[in-house]
């Protein structure tokens, strides 16, 4: 089941997709709800990220091939950092390319992501299914200059816009063997397969529990195959998860703050 958060004349709803419509739902998609007899063709639905997270934790390294690509040694215990609530936006909105010279290389990450469906802490891998929601597609965008300049990732992980998620929540998807793609300007630029997680999904949700109590709507963003690489404003990114779908997102500069007043 594919959930999809969306604004429909001011107002924000969930919806379940059937064929090429969104069915409303009324309730708390965290806990209890129902469909309603109101439906909305998916293309008039203006969507939004499927969730509004208070934090979106991230890990590194997380693909043997990626590690492989970059002749690093793959991590024996998973590599953790945030990315803040103000970095989420959804599909279609723009990645903003900040102003001015803070930055000189802006990278796409394909990533699977893990929707957290209920207040957690400590929770044991085989018993992980239980406080997921569902899975999502996640682009940790990245100042990779910055992450190598500053020798830690939160500057380069933070900008505002650079963490898109969507285009939806799917609630039923086997994580074992999906594949995972970028395409930038219509060229895959990422391919690879969750076969290469280090951490598989049940041990992520066990270690970062172990950490931190995760929320309802709290993403994890389980990490990105090999073949990273910049964007430039005019450029289209998308982000592919098989068995979810597309998230697409245009890259647009920022207006140096002269220019807005």
């Amino acid at each position: 089941m594919k959930l999809f958060r969306f604004m429909l004349k001011g107002k924000e709803h969930y919806g379940v997709l059937e064929d090429v419509e969104l069915r409303l739902i009324e309730g708390d998609v965290f806990g209890e709800w129902r469909k309603t007899e109101k439906k909305v063709k998916l293309w008039e639905a203006g969507l939004m990220a499927p969730v509004s997270p208070s934090k979106v934790v991230a890990l590194g390294l997380n693909y043997r091939d990626h590690a492989r690509e970059m002749g690093m040694k793959i991590p024996e215990e998973p590599i953790l950092f945030l990315k803040p609530s103000t970095s989420v936006i959804g599909p279609n909105d723009p990645i903003l390319y900040p102003a001015g010279d803070i930055t000189k290389r802006v990278d796409y990450e394909a990533e699977l992501g893990i929707v957290i469906g209920k207040r957690c802490r400590d929770v044991k891998a085989a018993e992980a299914h239980d406080v997921i929601l569902g899975y999502t597609c996640v682009n940790d965008v990245t100042a990779r200059d910055l992450q190598a300049k500053d020798g830690q990732w939160t500057r380069a992980k933070s900008f505002d816009t650079f963490c898109p998620i969507g285009p939806c929540i799917e609630t039923e998807l086997d994580t074992a063997n999906r594949k995972v793609q970028a395409v930038l300007n219509g060229k895959v630029v990422q391919d690879s397969s969750t076969q290469e997680l280090v951490f598989d999904v049940p041990h992520i949700v066990e270690e970062v529990s172990r950490v931190m109590t995760l929320l309802p709507g709290d993403v994890i963003a389980t990490g990105t195959p090999p073949g990273v690489g910049p964007m430039k404003p005019g450029d289209t990114i998308t982000i592919h998860v098989e068995g979810i779908g597309r998230l697409t997102n245009p890259v647009k500069p920022v207006r140096p703050p002269e220019e807005n007043d």
